[in-house]
């Protein structure tokens, strides 16, 4: 089959040329549009990123197209209901950021609890005071988990092996793994309650848009620790500034925040496209929350290690090696 893959930088494709022996690869660092599809016309399958043109206008010109392989999660770039009248197998990659999320949930904490930034930062000036630096244990302390998808029940296992208690709140709790993980599903209000470190793992929508907010915060322990690696605005920025200055939030570890530009995939911030638009440095300075020596923010990396960036093109290349192989995997539409 002749493949073409859109959107490619260098470090990406030597990983297809797993499919050179069979196939007719070709690549391009740039994105799928009306304005260049004609070139391409040919191609039976189409492999892009978020910045790709797959609507219908474009679709009409790929008549060759039997797969269209996204290296992404979403796929609202794709019209799915063209590609199902023609019988155009979408597929996409589920999830590649599971564990290295939830690791970077308890890099913060660790950060947090043990005051490594204020420690390091100390020792490299020569002073090795310990003055201000005590800490504080996890073991024993409760963890509310906002979300139990595959992230969240990530970070559980991890809290359990920290022999953490661990309570969650989720819309449509699954009780059956409050036994596999370890943990109590409770209604929200008594997770805030509760918890002793509360970390968020749910998607931004009409629902969970400041879902941490000024009631919600004073419903929470004293000297609360917030962990937020999922979307910036599911916090109340203002109230979290209030809550952190008044002593009710001890501390706060933010891999993301509100003012931080829409990221529909978390790959799309090592995309060169987005590097061109977007000064990441730019979005976080004057943040007043990055002058707070009780908040930690990392610049939306939790997901940035070698082998998640490696399981997207992984999957990729598994989902166009299983439909040339007449069994297609992660399908999303057609088929």
């Amino acid at each position: 089959m002749k493949i073409c893959v859109f959107e490619t930088e260098s470090w990406e494709r030597e990983t297809f040329e797993a499919l050179a022996d069979e196939h007719e690869i070709t690549h391009t660092d740039k994105p799928l549009t009306a304005d260049n599809v004609d070139e391409y016309k040919d191609a039976d399958v189409v492999s892009v990123f978020i910045y790709s043109d797959l609507s219908a206008k474009v679709l009409d010109k790929l008549e060759n197209l039997k797969l269209v392989a996204t290296r992404s999660t979403g796929f609202d770039h794709v019209d799915t209901q063209v590609c199902e009248e023609r019988g155009i197998t979408v597929s996409n990659v589920p999830t590649y950021g599971t564990n290295t999320v939830a690791e970077h949930v308890f890099a913060l904490l660790l950060a947090l609890s043990h005051r490594m930034i204020e420690a390091t930062d100390r020792t490299r000036r020569g002073d090795f005071s310990q003055q201000g630096l005590r800490g504080f244990d996890l073991r024993g302390k409760t963890l509310g988990i906002v979300g139990t998808g595959d992230i969240g029940l990530c970070t559980i296992e991890i809290a359990r092996g920290f022999n953490m208690n661990v309570v969650a709140y989720d819309v449509a709790p699954d009780e059956a793994l409050e036994e596999k993980f370890g943990f109590e599903y409770v209604d929200f209000d008594e997770l805030l309650a509760q918890s002793d470190v509360i970390s968020l793992h749910v998607p931004l929508n009409e629902h969970t848009r400041g879902l941490l907010g000024e009631e919600e915060f004073e419903k929470m322990k004293d000297g609360v620790v917030i962990i937020n690696t999922a979307r910036g605005a599911v916090i109340d920025v203002q109230a979290l500034l209030f809550a952190l200055s008044e002593g009710k939030v001890a501390a706060a570890g933010l891999d993301v925040i509100p003012e931080e530009p829409t990221v529909r995939e978390e790959a799309q911030l090592l995309h060169r496209m987005f590097r061109e638009k977007h000064d990441l440095e730019t979005i976080l300075a004057d943040h007043v929350l990055l002058r707070m020596r009780n908040v930690i923010i990392t610049p939306h990396s939790a997901f940035n290690t070698k082998e998640a960036i490696q399981r997207i093109l992984d999957t990729t290349v598994e989902n166009i090696d299983a439909f040339c192989a007449g069994e297609p995997v992660n399908v999303v539409a057609g088929g």
